[in-house]
C-alpha cells in the first residue's frame, strides 16, 4: 500500500468551527492540523511514470501541492495525535469508485483502488486522558459511514480481502418456536407473533430447517415499511365492522375520479396525462455500424409520473446520508416506473422538534425535554439533512423546485393525558415527477429464459434490515441495528445508470428492458422476488454473480443488503447484446445474475459454499397475507381555547415571523439547483429580489412548447391535535390553493399524492388516522373530483427513551421520557399546466397606477386560532381549528381565479396558510419591496378582534387586481358563492407598512425590518452550516433599501435572429454544422445545451468521453465542441479535474483534443464543470496559458442563485455583438472561485482582453461582495476566452435561460427568446 499526502482538509473558517467543537469536547486541545491523506492499493510496483501520474491525478483543491513523502517523516513533521479518519471499515467510498475510475481511464491499470481519508492532529495541553480521547473521537467522525485509526499503518485494513462470512441456519426442527423468536431479536426481523407460527409451520411442512437468508427476507418482504399491513388491515369501530380499510379509502378516490391517470398503485410511481409537444433527446448508439448519436424532436404525448417518499429513520440517524438516500431512493422509483421513466423535478420536506438555535432561543423553545441518544438533535437535521438530499438531486442533476420546512414540539393535553407532542423522529419528504413515453407505462412480460439483471453499484455492507427498522417507533430496536440500517448515496453512479434508462427509452419500441424495480428497502432479498412475482415468474438466481465491493460478506449480508443506487430488471436474452452495448458506453456496471423460470420457485445458488441460501416456493415467501385487526372505541377529549388576552401585535409578528414554518426558507432553497433541465418555469425564488415565497413550482414539458407540469403541497399537523379530519381537508384545500396559481384547465386535472405520517396504537392515534383517512377518501376528494394514485405511511412516529435523573453517574432515577408525532397529513398536487408563462407570484405589481390587494376569505370570517403558528409562539394548541367547511367553496374559488388569470386581470397572487393573512401580505410585499396600507375595516369591529383576522390561518387566498376591476371583481365570486371577501390593502410606493382599523393606527413597521424579522431564523442557520462571514453579507444586504433588484440592460435585441439568414436563405449551405455536444460520467446538462445549439441551427451530436477513448467518434467531424455542466466523476479530484486528467493522460484523447483546439475553423465552450474541465486543458488550447483554475466556492456551499452579469469587451466569437450588456443569468456551482497563479497572471488576463464575463451588484458595479459574486472570484472574472476568441469558458449557465419562459425573474416584455440565444446564434454566425 502506498500512502500520497494531499491539501489541507479544511478552509480557515472549518478549521476554527472544528477547533471550537474539540474544546467543547475536550478543554485541554490546543491546535489542530487536518490533511487529506490518499491510500493506493496497486499490483506489482509502480514505475516513475506512473507515479507521476498518480501524483498529479491527486494534485487538486486549493494551490498548495500535495506530495508523497515516507510515513516517518509525517510523524516528526506534525505534532499532536493522530486521529485518521478513513471511510468505515468494510465499505467503499464513493469518492474511491470514482477516484479508481479515473486512475484506470489515465492508464493506470495495476491500481486496484484509491482511498482517501482525513489525518487529523490535535495537540493537547495535558495528558490525554480516556474521556478527553473519546469527545475528540466522537468530534471528528461520522460513526455512521467513518472509522478512525491511530496508525497510518493500520489503513491497509481498508483494503484487506476477507474470506466469505458462511451461511447461518435457525434450527426450528429441534429448537421449535423458541428458536425462532430468538432468531428474531437477534437479526432484528421485526415478526410478528402470527408471522413467527406461519414460518415454523410452513418450514415444518418442507422438513428442514430455515437459512438466516430466507428468514432476513421474508421478514424484508413482510414488514410493515413493505406490506403497509396497517393501511390494509380490517378496522372496529365501537365494536362494529368497517367495510373499508384505509387503503380502500384512498382508493376509492380513484374509482370516483379516474380520468386521465394512466397507471395507480400497481408500479414505482402513477403516470397521469401530460402534455403533447416535441420531445427532444438524441439517438441511442447500440453498438451497429453507421449510427451516429444525433439530438432530434419527436412529437409525442410526455406522461407525467408522480412519486413522493419518505426517509424518516434514517434521517434521524445519520441526517446527511439519510436525506441522501431519501432523495436518491425517490428519483430511483420514477426512473423504475413502466419501463423506463425519466425524473424531471424534486421537492424535499423536513418536520422536527424544536431548533434551539445556539444564541438564538425563542421563547416557545426555552424548555429543552431531552432526546435520546442515538438520535441527532432538530438543529443537526436541518444543518446536514437538507445539503444530503440537495447535494443528492444537484448530482444527479434534479431541480429541486418546493419543499416545505415545519418545526412543532409542545406539551398538549390529549387522549393521554398531558403529554410532549413534536418530531424527534423526523418526517423527511423526498418527491418530485418525471415524465415517461406513452408506450412504456406499463410493464412488459418477462420471458422464460430472459435475463434477471442488477444495474448499479457494487453490494456494500450498508443498509442491513432497514424495511424492518423504519417500522419500528424508534428506540425500541438496539443502536446497532439503527447504525446498520442506514446507507450511503453515490449519486453519480444513479445518473449514469439513469442515462442507460434513458438510452433505452429513446430506442422506443426496441426497448431492451421488459420488465424493472428498483432497489430499496431488503436489498436485491425483495427486490428480486418481487421483479419476478409482478412478472408472473420464478427465478433461479447465482448469488456470486452479484457485483459485490465486499467479498467478506456472509451470503445474508450479500442478499439483503441495502446498497443504494441499484436497479433490477428483465431483458430477453437476444436484447442482451443491445444493452451491454448501453451499458459499456455510460460505464454504467450491472450483472445478470440470473434467469426467469416457468415455475413459481425461487432458487439462490451459491458457487462458493455449494450452497443454496434459498430455495423456497414463491407461495411461502408472499403467501402470508398479512391481516391486521384495528379497533377503537370513540372518546372526545375538551381542550382548552387559546388564550391571548393583552397581546402586544408588534410582538406576536415578530414572533410569527421567526417560527421556521413561516420564516424565510432560503437556507433550505440557495443549496438546490433550480435551473438544471433548461425546462424549470417557477421555482421558489420570486421577483428581481429573488425572495423565496412561491406557491408552486412549475415547468414546461420540453422545450418547444409553454405546456407543463406544476406541483405544490399542503399540510397542517398541529391542528391534528384539535380535530384530525380538519387537518387533513386543510392540507388537501392548502395544496390546491397552491397550485391555483399555476393556469391548469380544470380541477380534476390535479392529482395527489397522501403521505401519512403517525404513532400507531398510541392513545388517540388509531381514531385520529382512520378519522383523517375517511375525510379524505370517503368524502373531500369524491366531492372534488380528484383522485390519490399514489402515496406512502409511516406509523412508527415515536421515540421512546429512558433518561437518568440525579446527580451520580448511573445511579440516579431512570426517567420514561417519550415524543409523539401529531399526525401528519403531507399532501402534494400534481397537474398538466396550460401555459407556465401565466404562473401568477405573490409579486405585487407596482406599474399600475392604482390597485386593490383583496382577500378571498374560503373561512366565512370565522378566524379560527387552533393549531395556528401564534398559537404555537405562545406555547398552545387552541380548541378551535379553521376548516373547509363546504368543498364548493373550494371548487368555486379554484374556477374563479383560474379565469380571472385567463382574462389576464390577476396582478399577483397569493394563499394564506401558516402565519395567516398578516404574513400573507408581508410575503407580497417582501417580493416586490413594496410598503402596505392594511384596512381591516370589513373584517372586523373591535380591535381586540384584530389579532384573530390577522394570524388565523383559514384557507383563501389574496389577489392584486386594477382598481378599475375591484368591483367586477369582488361580483364574481359573491355570484360563485364567496361572500367573505373584499379589499384588504393597497401597495404603497414607499417602505411603510401600517395596520389599521377604522383610521385607528393597530400596528406600523417598515417593510424592510419586517424582512429582516423574516429572514433571521434562515440567516442564523446559514452562518452555522457554511462560511459565517458570506452569510453575514447576506443578511446585511437587506438593510440597502436603495438596492434596485435585478435588471436586464442588452445591448442588442433579443428577438433578432442573427442566424436566420444561415438558416433559410436561397442557395446558402442549409446543412447543418455538427456540434459535439460532450459528456463524462457524472454530467447532467447535456440536453438543455444541444437544445440550445440546435434552435440556433445547428446539428448537435451527443459525445460520451468513452466514444473518443474507445475511437468511435472522432472531433475532427465537428466544428464545435461543448463541454457540459454537471459532476463529471463526482468531481472527486477537483470540479472537472477527473475529466481533464482522462484527457491529458491519455493518448488518444489527447492527440484528439490538441488536433481541434490547433484547427483555425473550430470554437469551443465550457460551461460549469465544462468551464472547469477546459481550464484545466489549458496546456492544450492556444492562447489559455493564464486561465485559472476554479476552486471551492468562498462561502463552501454550493450556490444556486440568479446572478447579474457584464458581458466585457473581448474577441470571443460567443459574445460578439453582446459587449456591455448586463443580463441576468443562472449559476450553480460548488466550486466557482477563480484561482490565478499569481496576481501578475491576473493582470495579463485583464489586461490583454481575455474576462468575457465579470460579476456585477444590482447598482451595476463589477463585485466580490456575495451572494451578488456567489463564489468569491477576483475582480468578478466569471467568464474568460483566448486572443483569438475561438474558445470561451464561463461558470454561469446561459443554455438554462435561452427561453423568456425559464428565467427565473424577466422583464415582461420578454415572452419567447432569452437573452442568451444570442450566444449559440453567435456561433452559428461566425461557422457561416
Amino acid at each position: 500500500m502506498l500512502e500520497l499526502r494531499g491539501a489541507p482538509a479544511l478552509s480557515a473558517f472549518r478549521h476554527a468551527k472544528l477547533l471550537a467543537a474539540l474544546r467543547e469536547a475536550a478543554a485541554d486541545v490546543e491546535s489542530l492540523q487536518a490533511e487529506y491523506v490518499h491510500f493506493v492499493d496497486h499490483d506489482g510496483e509502480l514505475s516513475g511514470d506512473e507515479l507521476a501520474v498518480l501524483e498529479q491525478l491527486l494534485d487538486y483543491g486549493s494551490q498548495i501541492q500535495g506530495s508523497h513523502v515516507e510515513v516517518s517523516q509525517i510523524e516528526e513533521r506534525a505534532e499532536g495525535q493522530l486521529f485518521l479518519v478513513v471511510p468505515r471499515i468494510g465499505t467503499q467510498s464513493p469518492w474511491s469508485s470514482k477516484a479508481t475510475d479515473i486512475a484506470r481511464n489515465c492508464g493506470l491499470g495495476s491500481i486496484r483502488r484509491l482511498e482517501r481519508g482525513i489525518a487529523y492532529r490535535v495537540k493537547l495541553r495535558g495528558v490525554l486522558s480516556e474521556q478527553a480521547y473519546e469527545g475528540i473521537r466522537a468530534t471528528l467522525h461520522d460513526r455512521m459511514t467513518e472509522t478512525v485509526l491511530v496508525d497510518s499503518s493500520d489503513a491497509a485494513r481498508l483494503f484487506a480481502h476477507h474470506e466469505p462470512a458462511p451461511l447461518g441456519s435457525v434450527d426450528i426442527l429441534a429448537g421449535g418456536r423458541e428458536a425462532l423468536e430468538a432468531a428474531n431479536v437477534a437479526l432484528g426481523l421485526a415478526l410478528a407473533e402470527d408471522e413467527i407460527d406461519y414460518l415454523v409451520a410452513a418450514f415444518r411442512d418442507l422438513g428442514r430447517n430455515p437459512t438466516d437468508v430466507e428468514l432476513m427476507m421474508f421478514a424484508q418482504a413482510n414488514s410493515e415499511h413493505c406490506r403497509h399491513k396497517i393501511f390494509n388491515a380490517d378496522w372496529v369501530i365501537d365494536g362494529e365492522a368497517q367495510t373499508h380499510s384505509l387503503f380502500k379509502m384512498i382508493k376509492n378516490t380513484y374509482q370516483a375520479s379516474p380520468e386521465d391517470i394512466l397507471s395507480a398503485y400497481s408500479d414505482n410511481a402513477a403516470v397521469i396525462k401530460g402534455a403533447t409537444a416535441p420531445r427532444f433527446f438524441p439517438a441511442p448508439l447500440t453498438g451497429q455500424a453507421g449510427e451516429r448519436a444525433v439530438y432530434g424532436s419527436v412529437e409525442e404525448p410526455i406522461q407525467i409520473l408522480m412519486k413522493v417518499e419518505t426517509h424518516n429513520h434514517p434521517t434521524a440517524i445519520a441526517p446527511h446520508p439519510g436525506a441522501a438516500t431519501g432523495a436518491g431512493g425517490e428519483i430511483r422509483d420514477e426512473g423504475a416506473t413502466g419501463i423506463g421513466g425519466k425524473p424531471k423535478a424534486g421537492l424535499t420536506g423536513f418536520t422536527v422538534s424544536n431548533l434551539r438555535i445556539p444564541e438564538f432561543v425563542q421563547p416557545w423553545e426555552a424548555f429543552d425535554y431531552g432526546k435520546p441518544e442515538r438520535i441527532v438533535s432538530a438543529l443537526e437535521i436541518m444543518l446536514e439533512g437538507p445539503i444530503g438530499g440537495a447535494a443528492f438531486n444537484n448530482e444527479f442533476g434534479r431541480p429541486n423546485l418546493a419543499g416545505y420546512f415545519r418545526t412543532y414540539e409542545q406539551d398538549t393535553l390529549g387522549a393521554n393525558g398531558i403529554e410532549r407532542r413534536g418530531f424527534h423522529k423526523p418526517i423527511m419528504l423526498a418527491g418530485g415527477y418525471g415524465n415517461i413515453r406513452d408506450g412504456h407505462v406499463q410493464k412488459g412480460e418477462i420471458p422464460v429464459g430472459g435475463k434477471l439483471i442488477v444495474m448499479g453499484g457494487p453490494a456494500m455492507l450498508i443498509g442491513l434490515g432497514g424495511g424492518a427498522a423504519s417500522s419500528m417507533a424508534s428506540g425500541t430496536s438496539s443502536a446497532d441495528l439503527d447504525f446498520a440500517s442506514v446507507q450511503r448515496g453515490n449519486p453519480e453512479i444513479e445518473r449514469r445508470a439513469q442515462e442507460v434508462i434513458d438510452r433505452c427509452w429513446a430506442l422506443g419500441e426496441s426497448n431492451p428492458i421488459r420488465f424493472f424495480h428498483d432497489v430499496g428497502a431488503g436489498g436485491l432479498s425483495n427486490a428480486l422476488p418481487e421483479l419476478v412475482k409482478d412478472g408472473e415468474r420464478g427465478g433461479l438466481f447465482d448469488l456470486r454473480a452479484v457485483p459485490n465491493a465486499e467479498p467478506g460478506m456472509s451470503p445474508l449480508e450479500i442478499w439483503c443488503n441495502e446498497a443504494q443506487e441499484r436497479y433490477v430488471l428483465a431483458v430477453a436474452a437476444e436484447d442482451l447484446d443491445t444493452f451491454d452495448a448501453l451499458c459499456q458506453r455510460e460505464r454504467c456496471p450491472y450483472a445478470v445474475v440470473g434467469e426467469a423460470t416457468e415455475a413459481h420457485h425461487l432458487e439462490v445458488r451459491d458457487g462458493h459454499f455449494e450452497s443454496k441460501p434459498v430455495d423456497l416456493p414463491m407461495s411461502v415467501l408472499f403467501g402470508k397475507p398479512p391481516k391486521m385487526t384495528r379497533e377503537f372505541s370513540r372518546q372526545s377529549t375538551e381542550i382548552p381555547g387559546v388564550m391571548l388576552d393583552n397581546l402586544d401585535l408588534r410582538e406576536a409578528m415578530d414572533r410569527v415571523l421567526r417560527l421556521p414554518t413561516v420564516a424565510s426558507k432560503s437556507f433550505l432553497i440557495t443549496i438546490g439547483d433550480r435551473s438544471i433541465t433548461g425546462q424549470v418555469a417557477r421555482d421558489q425564488m420570486v421577483g428581481p429580489w429573488q425572495v423565496p415565497v412561491a406557491d408552486v413550482a412549475v415547468t414546461t414539458a420540453s422545450f418547444d412548447t409553454h405546456a407543463g407540469e406544476a406541483m405544490a403541497m399542503g399540510e397542517r399537523p398541529p391542528v391534528a391535535l384539535i380535530d384530525p379530519a380538519a387537518s387533513a381537508r386543510l392540507a388537501v384545500a392548502e395544496a390546491i390553493t397552491n397550485l391555483a396559481a399555476a393556469p391548469i384547465a380544470k380541477l380534476g386535472d390535479i392529482k395527489l399524492s397522501a403521505n401519512w405520517m403517525s404513532a400507531a396504537d398510541h392513545p388517540g392515534e388509531n381514531q385520529a388516522l382512520h378519522d383523517a383517512v375517511h375525510a379524505v377518501g370517503m368524502e373531500l376528494c369524491p366531492a372534488l373530483g380528484i383522485a390519490i394514485p399514489v402515496g406512502k405511511d409511516s406509523m412508527s412516529m415515536r421515540t421512546a427513551w429512558q433518561e437518568e435523573s440525579g446527580s451520580d453517574e448511573g445511579h440516579g432515577e431512570r426517567e420514561d421520557k417519550s415524543i409523539t408525532s401529531p399526525l401528519s397529513l403531507i399532501v402534494t398536487g400534481f397537474a398538466p399546466v396550460t401555459d407556465a408563462l401565466k404562473t401568477l407570484t405573490p409579486q405585487i405589481n407596482l406599474e399600475q397606477d392604482e390597485s386593490d390587494l383583496l382577500l378571498i376569505d374560503l373561512g366565512g370570517g370565522k378566524n379560527r386560532l387552533g393549531g395556528s403558528a401564534l398559537a404555537q409562539v405562545y406555547g398552545q394548541v387552541g380548541s378551535e381549528c379553521p376548516d373547509l367547511d363546504d368543498p364548493e367553496d373550494l371548487k368555486a374559488f379554484f374556477a374563479v381565479i383560474q379565469g380571472l388569470n385567463a382574462e389576464g386581470k390577476l396582478l399577483a397572487y397569493h394563499d394564506r396558510s401558516d402565519g395567516g393573512l398578516l404574513v400573507t401580505l408581508l410575503e407580497m410585499a417582501f417580493a416586490a419591496h413594496a410598503g402596505l396600507e392594511i384596512k381591516l375595516d370589513w373584517l372586523v369591529d373591535e380591535p381586540a378582534e384584530a389579532v384573530n383576522a390577522l394570524f388565523a390561518e383559514e384557507l383563501g387566498a389574496v389577489i392584486q387586481v386594477n382598481r378599475q376591476h375591484t368591483e367586477e371583481v369582488l361580483a364574481q365570486f359573491a355570484a360563485a358563492g364567496i361572500e367573505t371577501c373584499g379589499v384588504i390593502a393597497r401597495p404603497r410606493y414607499d417602505d411603510q407598512v401600517r395596520v389599521t382599523l377604522f383610521e385607528e393606527p393597530l400596528l406600523e413597521t417598515t417593510r424592510m425590518l419586517a424582512q429582516r424579522t423574516w429572514s433571521e431564523t434562515s440567516y442564523r442557520l446559514q452562518a452555522l452550516r457554511d462560511n459565517p462571514e458570506c452569510a453575514k453579507s447576506e443578511f446585511d444586504g437587506l438593510l440597502d433599501d436603495r438596492d434596485p433588484g435585478l435588471s436586464a440592460t442588452p445591448a442588442f435585441d433579443i428577438d433578432e435572429d442573427v442566424a436566420a439568414p444561415y438558416l433559410q436563405a436561397p442557395g446558402l449551405n442549409l446543412a447543418r454544422p455538427s456540434v459535439a455536444v460532450l459528456r463524462e460520467q457524472g454530467v447532467n446538462g447535456q440536453v438543455e445545451m444541444a437544445w440550445a445549439f440546435d434552435r440556433a441551427g445547428f446539428e448537435a451530436v451527443d459525445v460520451h468521453m468513452s466514444d473518443i477513448l474507445a475511437g468511435r467518434v472522432s472531433l475532427d467531424e465537428f466544428k464545435g465542441l461543448v463541454a457540459c455542466g454537471g459532476f463529471s466523476y463526482g468531481d472527486v479530484l477537483g470540479a472537472g479535474g477527473g475529466w481533464a486528467k482522462s484527457v491529458l493522460f491519455n493518448e488518444r484523447a489527447r492527440e484528439q483534443f490538441a488536433a481541434f483546439f490547433q484547427r483555425d475553423d473550430s470554437f469551443s465552450l465550457g460551461v460549469c464543470n465544462g468551464c472547469q474541465m477546459l481550464s484545466q486543458l489549458k496546456e492544450l488550447i492556444p492562447g489559455a496559458e493564464s486561465w485559472p483554475r476554479f476552486v471551492r466556492n468562498e462561502s463552501e456551499q454550493f450556490e444556486a442563485r440568479v446572478a447579474m452579469v457584464q458581458v466585457e469587451k473581448t474577441p470571443s466569437i460567443l459574445l460578439a455583438g453582446m459587449e456591455g450588456s448586463r443580463l441576468p443569468i443562472a449559476v450553480a456551482h460548488g466550486e466557482g472561485r477563480a484561482e490565478f497563479r499569481d496576481s501578475a497572471h491576473l493582470r495579463s488576463m485583464q489586461g490583454n482582453g481575455q474576462v468575457a464575463l465579470r460579476f456585477l451588484d444590482n447598482h451595476g458595479q463589477v463585485t466580490t461582495r456575495y451572494p451578488a459574486n456567489p463564489n468569491g472570484s477576483p475582480s468578478g472574472i466569471t467568464g474568460l476566452t483566448t486572443p483569438d476568441g475561438r474558445a470561451t469558458i464561463m461558470m454561469p449557465h446561459p443554455e438554462r435561460v435561452v427561453r423568456a419562459v425559464t428565467n427565473s425573474w424577466r422583464p415582461a416584455e420578454w415572452t419567447r427568446d432569452g437573452a442568451w440565444l444570442r450566444l449559440f446564434r453567435n456561433a452559428r454566425v461566425w461557422v457561416g
